[in-house]
């Protein structure tokens, strides 16, 4: 499964310390990580309990329309949020 690269490092226990001051960011490589994402989100009630859940797509990994996509056909209370520094900047710049 692909989104167990890192998921390994989370620590779920912090879902709940969540507030309506929060946010929490998944980054999407591919359908399976949107998929786990997806299946996150409503397991714990993100969009009802913290202030915003944003879904951004791997740069140059995920095209950020299929992430757009997705979202709008499952119709998720998400916000997809782009990696701006990559864009601004070469996304090999480190330190932005």
């Amino acid at each position: 499964m692909p989104w167990l690269r890192e998921s390994e490092k989370n620590d779920w226990s912090n879902f709940a310390h969540l507030t309506k001051q929060d946010e929490v960011k998944f980054v999407i490589a591919d359908r399976a990580d949107y998929e786990f994402a997806k299946a996150i989100a409503a397991r714990e009630s993100l969009p009802a309990r913290v202030n915003a859940v944003l879904f951004s797509p791997v740069h140059g990994q995920l095209d950020p329309r299929q992430l757009s996509e997705w979202v709008i056909a499952d119709r998720l209370d998400v916000r997809v949020q782009l990696q701006m520094h990559k864009y601004i900047w070469s996304p090999e710049t480190r330190g932005v």
